[in-house]
């Protein structure tokens, strides 16, 4: 059985002993402080500034175009022209959408909101919504988190005599839309320091354009500035920082009725809200809003000031959530039916018939995650589909997207998650075209998993305080994970399931130090453990209350047996050596031994036959087995060589390498492979 390592690579930082006695120095405990030096950060000034949720606030006039739309906004409140603020369906959207249609409310405007339905007009400003709200006698339409690439909708709204003002957060293409002004932190001649603002980040920065005061609309707005930056993943850095502290706090001691009753229905107390609570549980309560086509609900979750009705709309908003789960498990259920049982292609093309547009995204993802390779489901109707993509270890979605553009009606996204829209007959050709593109990435990419790990850490270090000392973290998220740690070399003393057999607890000792541990969705099979093996295991610190009592626990990431030898997994020069830029050094390093080769051929000849591996997995089996160290570069070479002169047959498929031993018991020159040839010319080049 493969060794089941979730992450091929394990990326583990080191402190550095001045540093962490410096961080010491300073306050930090020796935990934190080692995770901070992990992190690169070596003194006071430098923890600090990482870390600190006070930092100020840059002014809201460095963004481009920011006196512009405050200025046309302002008019438009002082002549009582109506405005709508038209937004996303996203957590970021209905935050920004709400937050500046109740402040622009609040201060005397005739001020409407306006978001889309996500199957009929579908993401971002479109001519159906522009006609209505023209009908409407709108004047001004001010956009938040979309708008960026709204070209022929911005010429729509002059022709109609609407005045255009963008507010957006996303990445700007080389034109941008002809409105009175365009607001996005993104633009390449805007001089904002802080470019990784939310959507309704960058609405909260037009209310405070037109207050004069960001400390007074964020004491007002923190809540919905928070939930939004930490939904979207922004880097939780700098401004960032502030917006979600201070959020925090709010939502502890919230004034709204809405968000009261979603933190009482999802089962999200005061005292548990954190970034990592919001992301959980709250965040995908809202969103189901808009993926179930009733994002109203959760616009007016928010700005309802009725305790009853706040309590029906944060249950009917559990409900939509409960629903676009089933949906979920009967897509994802249709969708693994469809995946070839006998083999798992590069990349997943699937099509449904009756697929919720709204929750194919978070499919993919999952089907991305767990078969290791990017996704793509398409949503059919007659005979074209909209498709949502996620991708897997790099793959860069939007490029690919592009490259294959003829194929396709339409298209956008980025680099991890994208869409597009594509004709039926279109469909195989996709499929096929995407394969190839993967694996060419693939096939140069060899390890498409991993793992960043702060530090490795010893036993005794794991205390409750120590652990609780981490707070000095929070808040966490993107640019400030949870910390992840690793020990090594534990002694797994007990093993049972829990959970209805779905999860593994684990007692793991170290000489006279023993810790509980919790493995979620793994067994003994899949993990590939068993009581009285000896393993390293990457987890996150926590702290578990049972009946008052508080002792540390490990949440298990990832799991694999100790080597008592190095196991690398560079592959750097090897995949020099394949395209031809391989040094002298290099390949002298490469250049196997013949002990190594033997090591490798005595591993191979008594595994069973056909050996299927991932490369890692493969390369710590054989270190372990044989006690000797051994890098991926030097595995993949050892294989190579092999197979030129005929003794084993290789195929690269998926993430596996398919091994099957083919000597009938004759002696083989390994002086006559070619791939020895190639080293020992470039060695003496």
């Amino acid at each position: 059985m493969c060794i089941a390592l979730k992450y091929g690579v394990w990326n583990i930082s080191a402190p550095q002993i001045s540093a962490v006695n410096a961080l010491v120095g300073c306050g930090y405990s020796p935990l934190t402080a080692m995770i901070l030096s992990a992190r690169g950060l070596s003194d006071k000034r430098t923890a600090e500034n990482y870390l600190g949720t006070n930092c100020p606030m840059p002014d809201p006039f460095l963004m481009t175009d920011m006196a512009l739309a405050a200025g046309r906004v302002g008019l438009a409140m002082s002549k009582g022209e109506k405005i709508a603020v038209f937004g996303d369906y996203d957590v970021d959207g209905i935050t920004a959408t709400c937050l500046l249609s109740d402040f622009l409310r609040r201060h005397g405007a005739d001020c409407i909101h306006y978001i889309p339905g996500r199957m009929e007009e579908g993401y971002g400003l479109n001519p159906m919504a522009i006609h209505a709200l023209h009908e409407q006698g709108v004047k001004l339409i001010v956009t938040v988190d979309c708008g960026i690439t709204a070209l022929q909708e911005a010429e729509l709204c002059k022709k109609l005599g609407i005045d255009l003002v963008i507010t957006d957060h996303h990445e700007c293409k080389d034109t941008l839309p002809d409105a009175v002004a365009v607001v996005d932190p993104h633009r390449c001649d805007g001089g904002y320091p802080h470019k990784n603002l939310s959507g309704v980040g960058v609405a909260f920065k037009l209310a405070a354009a037109l207050c004069g005061s960001q400390e007074e609309v964020l004491e007002d707005y923190a809540d919905m500035v928070c939930l939004g930056t930490v939904a979207d993943v922004m880097t939780l850095q700098g401004e960032n920082r502030v917006f979600v502290a201070r959020g925090l706090q709010s939502l502890r001691n919230t004034r709204r009725p809405g968000i009261a009753a979603l933190m009482k229905e999802s089962g999200c107390t005061p005292e548990q809200i954190n970034a990592t609570s919001i992301g959980f549980m709250l965040a995908p309560r809202i969103n189901a809003a808009g993926r179930m086509g009733k994002v109203e609900l959760a616009t007016e979750l928010f700005l309802t000031k009725d305790a009853e009705r706040a309590t029906y709309l944060a249950r009917a908003l559990c409900d939509l959530n409960r629903q676009r789960q089933q949906v979920e498990t009967e897509i994802y259920a249709e969708a693994i039916a469809m995946i070839p049982k006998d083999h798992t292609p590069e990349a997943i093309v699937l099509a449904g018939e009756t697929w919720h547009q709204g929750v194919v995204g978070i499919v993919a993802s999952r089907i991305s995650e767990e078969y290791s390779c990017p996704t793509f489901l398409v949503c059919m109707d007659g005979d074209h589909g909209k498709a949502s993509s996620r991708s897997f270890g790099g793959f860069n979605l939007f490029s690919a997207l592009s490259t294959l553009s003829p194929l396709l009606e339409s298209y956008g996204g980025h680099e991890l998650a994208a869409g597009f829209t594509i004709a039926r007959d279109q469909i195989d050709n996709f499929r096929e075209a995407i394969c190839a593109l993967a694996r060419e990435y693939y096939a140069d990419n060899l390890c498409r998993t991993t793992l960043d790990i702060d530090c490795v850490v010893k036993p005794e270090i794991l205390t409750v305080a120590g652990i609780d000392s981490l707070a000095a973290l929070e808040p966490c998220g993107n640019g400030c994970p949870k910390p992840v740690l690793a020990m090594e070399r534990m002694y797994i003393e007990k093993l049972t399931m829990v959970g209805g057999g779905r999860h593994m607890r684990l007692r793991l000792r170290q000489g006279r130090y023993a810790l509980n541990a919790i493995h979620f969705s793994a067994t003994v099979q899949t993990a590939s453990v068993q009581t009285g093996d000896t393993v390293d295991v990457a987890f996150a610190p926590q702290i578990n209350e049972f009946r008052g009592d508080r002792t540390v626990q490990l949440n298990v990431i990832d799991i694999r047996p100790s080597c008592v030898a190095p196991c690398s997994p560079d592959a750097g020069s090897y995949l020099a050596l394949k395209n031809g830029t391989i040094t002298a050094d290099a390949a002298a390093a490469l250049l196997p031994e013949r002990s190594t080769l033997g090591m490798v051929w005595r591993y191979l000849a008594g595994a069973p036959a056909p050996l299927e591996e991932t490369p890692m997995c493969l390369c710590r089996k054989i270190v372990r087995w044989s006690g000797c160290s051994l890098s991926l570069g030097q595995l993949l070479t050892c294989l190579d060589i092999f197979a030129d002169v005929k003794l084993l047959e290789l195929q690269q498929h998926h993430k596996y390498l398919i091994i099957r031993l083919t000597n009938s018991g004759e002696k083989a020159d390994l002086n006559a492979s070619q791939t020895m040839q190639r080293l020992r010319q470039a060695k003496e080049s």
